[in-house]
Parts: structure tokens; sequence; C-alpha cells
């Protein structure tokens, strides 16, 4: 059985290579997410530094990449759909499911308080949208969701082109650096969402100021070209040691909260360099299943959190397993595969509104047509 509706999403006509994109960054995300939930819940990871080595090295590149992917089809969407149904569709694919799984993981962990290692209140409902860091991964949607709204607003109604954009961007990101370095934030949560938009508004301007190139045929052949992906590879190998040596050093944030000009260069090289593997694969038709990771990313960054806890709370209470080699690889793949799984159950389910607003008729549609060929095949065996 197609548990992840594969055949599906690899007969798509969408862009292939932004889901094998969208996949390497999802598996960096999840890594990451599962790396921090096994220290808090007391698990040795430091005994083994490659694993720890492995959560720097790749950390500064896999959020730029998400907003760079999304900002590449905003004016695309908006000329096709206009301003009003371009919000409305960010509403139901983006800020819906930030609010109904924040909620419903925001509960899980009040609930099971006693079990997670998380210090959650009621306040934190309002706190998706006004402080989302303080509730885990859900301030990326946020982040996303507003960004999209105020660019594609200034877009249509102010008439910003895509270089005033990119100048606006560069302003947010270079004053939010200003502000830390004068320590005017006393907490990384002081600006509240307002800190994300500045942060990660750059480099969705950045998408849409490459997205003509990207989309066109020229550029599936200089990205997937060899000449281009070594001395890439290299050169990110480079920044990446030094990125992770400084702030092994110094704590995990560091580059990106003190050394501004640093982090860009570290994230549009690590973006580039994705998005050149990202073109290779799809040219070559290498590893469909992270093509298929991909199409889910967002199932994958809405449930993986609960699906990585409960599974590491059944290992280490029920069976009590606490190696970190055992724990880390196989809490990361149910956190990628679990959530997968979930999704495409509700789909058959006829429960897709978990998920988005916005009803997946392609989707519904190909699994009807797959059930109608299988039952006709049953019953001309049976005859």
């Amino acid at each position: 059985m197609d548990f992840f509706n594969s055949k599906y999403i690899l007969s798509n006509k969408r862009y292939g290579w932004i889901d094998y994109d969208r996949g390497i960054s999802i598996i960096l995300v999840t890594y990451r997410h599962c790396f921090e939930g096994l220290s808090r819940s007391g698990i040795r990871v430091e005994d083994y530094p490659f694993i720890a080595y492995i959560n720097t090295f790749f950390f500064g590149f896999r959020m730029p990449l998400f907003f760079i992917a999304s900002g590449i089809f905003i004016s695309r969407s908006i000329a096709k759909r206009g301003l009003s149904p371009y919000i409305g569709n960010r509403i139901k694919t983006i800020l819906y499911p930030m609010l109904l799984w924040g909620s419903i993981q925001l509960s899980l962990q009040l609930l099971m308080s006693d079990y997670t290692n998380s210090d959650m209140s009621f306040r934190n409902y309002l706190d998706l949208i006004i402080y989302p860091r303080v509730n885990g991964q859900f301030w990326y949607l946020n982040a996303l969701f507003f960004v999209g709204v105020i660019y594609s607003t200034l877009k249509v109604l102010a008439r910003f082109k895509v270089m005033h954009q990119l100048v606006l961007g560069l302003v947010l990101y270079f004053s939010l650096a200003y502000y830390r370095s004068q320590h005017v934030l006393t907490a990384e949560s002081d600006l509240g969402f307002l800190m994300d938009i500045m942060q990660y508004y750059l480099f969705f301007a950045i998408g849409d100021l490459i997205s003509e190139f990207l989309l066109s045929e020229k550029a599936a052949k200089l990205f997937s070209s060899l000449k281009l992906l070594i001395p890439l590879i290299i050169s990110f190998a480079v920044i990446q040691f030094f990125f992770t040596e400084i702030n092994h050093k110094f704590g995990d944030y560091h580059v990106e909260r003190t050394m501004p000009f640093f982090f860009l260069l570290v994230a549009l090289v690590g973006c580039t360099l994705s998005i050149c593997v990202s073109f290779a694969l799809k040219k070559h038709q290498s590893a469909p299943w992270l093509r298929v990771v991909g199409y889910n990313s967002v199932h994958i960054y809405c449930l993986q959190i609960i699906a990585m806890s409960l599974l590491r709370m059944v290992l280490t209470k029920v069976f009590h397993v606490y190696h970190p080699l055992i724990l880390m690889p196989v809490v990361l793949l149910f956190g990628l595969i679990a959530p997968m799984v979930f999704y495409n159950i509700c789909l058959r389910l006829n429960l897709w509104w978990l998920f988005t607003l916005k009803r997946p008729d392609e989707e519904i549609a190909y699994l009807q047509q797959k059930k109608t060929i299988s039952t006709k095949g049953k019953e001309e065996e049976a005859n």
C-alpha cells in the first residue's frame, strides 16, 4: 500500500526540485528538534560529540532556505490570483494549521506536564501569535505567514518593486542585529513575532528576486552542473567549519545573533548548495523519497514534536531505552514518517481539514481514482 501517496507526488507537474529542497530542510530541522528534545529530557547526547557537531554544522541555513523557497512563488501567485486570494490562501494553508496544531501540541504538553520536559501555561495559547518563540517550532509558520502578508501587501498596494523589498529586508535584518549588539533586547522574545519578521524578511525577498531565473530552464542546467556544485561544496565545508567552531565556543546562536554579515554568508552559501543539490537530484530522478518528504514538509513540521515526544517517552519510560545512538535515529525517523502516514490516513478518511482549510481536490481525486481501479480489479478477479 502507498502510505505516503508517493505515486501522486512523483507524478505531479509542480517544480520537483522545490520538493527536494524542502525535503533537505525539513530533515535538518527534524534532526535539530530531535537532538534538543533528547538533550532536554536528560539523554546524554553530549557523550557523543559528533551528534552535537552535526546539529550545529547544518544549523545556519535551514530556516533561511524555507523563506527563500516560499518567496520564489509570490510574484506568480499574486499575478495569478490577486492580493486577497493570496492572503486568503496563506490563512488556510499556514495560519490555520499553525493555530490548530500549535493548540493541540500545547494542550498535550499541559495535560502531560509530569512526563514532558516543557514548562507551559494557558497564556501560551495567545503566544502562538504574539510570542511564538516560546511555543517551540511554530514560530516559523507564524513568521512565514506575516512575512508573506506584509510583503504581498507592500507589493500590490504600495507598489514596492523587488529592489524596494530587498532594501527593506536589509534594513530590518541589520536593525535587529544593531539592537542585539546594543543589548536593547533583554531576551530574544522581547520583540515577539516582529523579531522573526525582521530576521527573515530579507530571505523571502531574495527568493522573489531570483524567482524568474530559478523557474526558467536555464536554471536547471546551471544549478545541476558539477562546475558549480564542486566549488560550492568546498566553500560550504570551509564556512560551516568556522561557523560550527564559533558556535561551539560561544553558544549555538552566537553567529546568528552577533555576527550578521557572517551569518548572511553562511545562509546564502548553504541555501545555494541545497538548491544545486536539489536540481541535480531532480535531473537524475535520484532519491525520490526525499521529494516525498519535502512535499509533506508542513505536515511534518506541525506534527514532528508530538510524534517524537510520544515515542521518546514510550522508549524511555516503558522500555527503558536511554542510549543516544539508539534513540537519535529511531526518534528522528519516527518524527519524519509518522506525520506523513497520519496525513495520508486523514486524506483517506476525509479529515484533510486537520491540516488545511483549502480542500486538496487533486490528491482526493487521485485517491478516489486509485480506489475505483482497485475495486474494479478485485471485481474482475472475482468474476
